[in-house]
């Protein structure tokens, strides 16, 4: 299950799926469920994603989980459609569904064990600030049973050198925390018994900002790395413009 807790506008997100917290169909849309509370919640203005226990984040999606033979025409179907609420759980299901939903509310990612496969392609595209566990691992091992991609999913060599990208996806070998810290896909390594407070203490900091502001800063992160120098800076200067009108209340930082 995933289980979803709020506090002093914090929501928490915990994958209890022991012992290593394996990804569902079921999961995936309950996860995607939750996603959605979350976002349409003006109450709850960061996130913690996590999983329970100390041994794993997530190991990945459950391969024990079967996989439905279809034919031609309906693995093309199921492949080009979206997921619908009354069609039966299995792949590709709402792990697709996940990772297109508009996001501009922030995640923090509290590594609490080893990441890998699916587990850590929604670290790397569902939060914005990553804490480890000193003992964490991280890394996509897909390549080593024929199945490649996931760099270009997490489009990885735009956010660490290309070389350390393809270290991890060709080799299919694990990273420690601390060679994920120098790689700067972790924000901070800390003691185990550290995690949670810590990544509590962060969320707390960014929920004590204006959300308004909050929201404008990560919509313009996000989609100005896809534009050129001139469309950035029109886009963010929109921006900027309508949450000042909005938030007239607040000092003008114009004087």
């Amino acid at each position: 299950m995933i289980e979803y807790t709020k506090q002093n506008h914090v929501a928490t997100f915990t994958l209890n799926n022991p012992p290593v917290n394996v990804w569902t169909p079921q999961l995936h849309k309950n996860f995607y469920q939750q996603l959605r509370k979350f976002l349409a919640d003006d109450d709850v203005r960061v996130g913690i994603l996590t999983g329970t226990g100390d041994r794993a984040f997530s190991a990945g999606d459950d391969i024990k989980t079967p996989r439905v033979e279809h034919n031609l025409k309906t693995q093309v179907q199921k492949h080009l459609n979206g997921s619908a609420e009354d069609e039966d759980l299995e792949y590709p299901g709402w792990e697709r569904e996940i990772l297109r939903l508009p996001r501009y509310k922030p995640i923090i990612g509290a590594v609490n064990g080893v990441c890998v496969g699916q587990g850590l392609v929604y670290l790397l595209m569902l939060t914005d600030i990553r804490i480890a566990a000193s003992h964490a691992e991280i890394g996509f091992p897909e390549i080593a049973w024929g199945m490649g991609g996931a760099g270009g999913a997490t489009r990885l060599s735009r956010f660490i050198p290309h070389t350390a990208a393809m270290y991890m996806l060709l080799t299919g070998e694990k990273l420690s925390a601390q060679r994920a810290l120098e790689y700067t896909l972790i924000n901070e390594v800390v003691e185990k018994e550290h995690l949670m407070p810590r990544a509590m203490e962060l969320a707390q900091r960014i929920a004590s900002h204006e959300p308004m502001a909050v929201k404008v800063e990560m919509e313009a992160s996000y989609n100005c790395m896809d534009m050129s120098r001139s469309e950035a800076l029109n886009y963010t200067s929109h921006l900027y413009r309508l949450q000042r009108l909005a938030t007239q209340s607040l000092p003008d930082l114009d004087k």
